[in-house]
Parts: C-alpha cells; sequence; structure tokens
C-alpha cells in the first residue's frame, strides 16, 4: 500500500532533477528547416530584351546556343543551378554566368540599351538633346545659357513633336537620359556598338550577339594557382639549354 506522501515525494524527486539535469544536446543534422525560401520576383520585360533568347543573346558567351533550354521568361528567373545542370546547361562556369547576369537584370542593372523605352526590331534611336538646368548659367561651345546636352530615346524616325515631348519627360522626371552612351565633339553619340546615323546627334544602338558580355580573364603562365610551378619549369628548361 503506498503512503499519502508518495505522491509529493515523487514530485520532488522529478522536480530536483529537471532542476539538476543538463540539457540535451541537438545536433545540426537534427534540425530541420520547416519553411521553404520564398522564390525572388521575376523582373518584367523591357523593349530591348522583350524574352528570354534576347537575353541569352545580349549577354554573349554563346548562350544563345541553350536557349531551347530555358523555354520561357519565367522560367529564366527561376530555375535554379541544378535544374540547370539537369537540363544540360553545362559547364559550370556558364550557369554561374548566366545566374550572375540574372541577378544583376532582377536589380535593374542593364547594359547599354537596356533603359530605352522606344524600340523597334530590337533597334532603339538616340537623340542629342537640350534640356533645362538652372545651374549652367553661362553658355559655352557645348551647350547654351541654362541648357544642358543629354542623349535621350526616341522612335526610329521620331520628329520635332516626339522629340519635344521626350525632352519634356526627362526635365519632369518621368524619364532618364540613356546610360552607358556619352557625347563627343557637341553632337556625335559614343559608346559600346553605337551606330551612328546621318545627320547630327543621331545613332541607333541594336540587340546583338555579346552586346553586354562580359570577358573572361586570360590566363597567363597557367593563372594564380599553377604560376609559379610554371615559370620554374620554364626557368629550369631555359637552364638547361645554355
Amino acid at each position: 500500500m503506498i503512503p499519502r506522501k508518495a505522491p509529493r515525494l515523487l514530485t520532488t524527486t522529478f522536480n530536483a532533477f529537471t532542476q539538476h539535469s543538463q540539457p540535451l544536446a541537438i545536433l545540426p543534422s537534427q534540425i530541420r528547416c520547416i519553411h521553404k525560401r520564398a522564390p525572388l520576383p521575376v523582373p518584367s520585360p523591357t523593349p530591348f530584351v522583350p524574352d528570354a533568347p534576347t537575353f541569352l543573346t545580349l549577354i554573349g558567351r554563346n548562350m544563345s546556343a541553350h536557349a531551347s533550354k530555358i523555354p520561357s521568361w519565367e522560367a529564366l528567373f527561376n530555375l535554379s543551378s541544378e535544374q540547370l545542370r539537369e537540363s544540360g546547361l553545362e559547364p559550370a562556369r556558364a550557369r554561374r554566368y548566366l545566374l550572375r547576369w540574372r541577378a544583376k537584370f532582377r536589380a535593374g542593372e542593364f547594359g547599354i540599351g537596356g533603359d530605352l523605352a522606344r524600340v523597334q526590331d530590337g533597334i532603339g534611336e538616340l537623340r542629342v538633346v537640350e534640356i533645362a538646368d538652372p545651374t549652367r548659367t553661362a553658355s559655352s561651345l557645348t551647350h547654351s545659357a541654362g541648357k544642358r546636352r543629354v542623349v535621350v530615346n526616341v522612335s526610329p524616325g521620331a520628329g520635332e513633336e516626339e522629340l519635344q515631348q521626350v525632352v519634356e519627360e526627362v526635365e519632369q522626371g518621368q524619364t532618364r537620359a540613356v546610360q552607358g552612351v556619352k557625347i563627343k565633339q557637341m553632337n556625335m553619340i559614343a559608346g559600346k556598338n553605337v551606330r551612328l546615323l546621318k545627320g547630327l546627334g543621331r545613332a541607333q544602338i541594336q540587340v546583338m550577339e555579346g552586346l553586354w558580355e562580359h570577358k573572361r580573364g586570360k590566363k597567363v603562365d597557367g593563372g594564380e594557382r599553377r604560376k609559379e610551378m610554371v615559370r620554374a619549369k620554364r626557368r629550369a628548361e631555359e637552364n638547361k639549354k645554355r
């Protein structure tokens, strides 16, 4: 027969055990993530980059050869590195290059022409115009008093009416001047693969293979990891010939 004080004794013993016992160690391998990482937003296509094949063409490094492995714009920005590998996009440096450009585009970092809003058949026309700038009170050879020259994007063959509308949009902050180009010799537009047109201050940018390409570095003497060994062997061979 259990005495009446037994429940209190059992409770006291349990409390003493829990107070003096060490907490259980939990290994990192026993911890599971109970949530999935939220997918990053898919950026909207732009007039200069309307689809995935155009994007792959612009970034170069023969990425356009993999266009069939990326069926849509959403797939371009949603496929993981493992999924790209399973689709046959090799080598690994090509996947890293694509993922890097994908992140840049998502962040709004375009190559030349990426900010063009008026594009027809992959071609955007550029014009040199003067916009109001109160900070420039004196005139010079390159600008009038209270004005400064910038490069804007217009529709191919745009007339004066559209040109004036674009100037007003830039002055009101509704759009920006074209990035990645500059003005030389008062009216000449210069930039990567910018083609000059007849007439003062006119040029165009066209979608083409490798327009945004980041060139791969060239290894010198086997690269940083093998440079000392390669040079040592070369010196040994030269000493043998002496």
